[in-house]
């Protein structure tokens, strides 16, 4: 089947990815939304600038489109690139969502709406299980944002492994952090990984603190052989 990924650049729509490429489905491109506003409900924000250079580590051609962000407005757009991947001859959307409905109910109403089919292959699963498979298949998964008690700027720009794993379980136990941060409390991206062909190097970085949340900023990357 011909498909396409709502891509990020996360952890959760990378495993989209990866779920696709092992039922062996047709992946034709990568779609990626650009939001101007940092509050999207529904589109991941730290880094997306960087969805273009993951297109090419991947070797998948990516389909980019902006949106102003703003609440159910921003699914006009999301329509909008659904009804050209349909027009490429895409017949099925992948998305990582995990538990949220909020997100997952539109992106499907949408695609009933364009004649497309809508995948979650990772709706409510284990997340604890999840986390460690990740980490296990070799995806090099980073924080580029916080938002939650007990994440502190020392995360920011971290490897999430076994070891990170480890302290997450800690902090959710002492302040209900969702594992997999379905509840906004981190934002993710993969850098390499299993069907990675190239490795993202980053060049420049910075980190921004406010009070009890901040962003890692990638300022400067490359693609690495590997």
């Amino acid at each position: 089947m011909n498909v396409a990924i709502l891509f990020s650049g996360g952890k959760d729509s990378t495993m989209a990815l990866y779920s696709a490429l092992e039922r062996k489905e047709d992946v034709k491109y990568l779609l990626s939304m650009k939001s101007r506003n940092d509050e999207s409900y529904m589109f991941h924000v730290p880094n997306i600038h960087l969805t273009d250079l993951l297109s090419q580590a991947l070797d998948i051609p990516i389909i980019s489109a902006e949106t102003n962000g703003i609440k159910e407005e921003e699914l006009k757009d999301l329509k909008l690139a659904f009804e050209k991947l349909k027009s490429l001859g895409v017949e099925a959307i992948y998305t990582g969502a995990l538990y949220s409905q909020y997100q997952k109910s539109r992106i499907e109403k949408l695609c009933d709406d364009v004649g497309l089919k809508a995948i979650s292959p990772y709706w409510h699963v284990d997340e604890l299980e999840y986390m460690r498979k990740i980490v296990s298949l070799g995806f090099k998964i980073i924080i580029c944002g916080v938002a939650a008690w007990g994440l502190d700027e020392s995360w920011l720009g971290r490897v999430i492994d076994d070891e990170a794993i480890d302290e997450l379980i800690k902090i959710h136990d002492k302040y209900y952090v969702d594992l997999a941060f379905e509840g906004g409390e981190a934002e993710t991206l993969a850098i390499d990984g299993p069907i990675f062909k190239k490795r993202i190097k980053i060049l420049k970085d910075k980190k921004e603190w406010h009070l009890d949340s901040g962003v890692y900023i990638i300022e400067d990357a490359v693609l690495e052989e590997k």
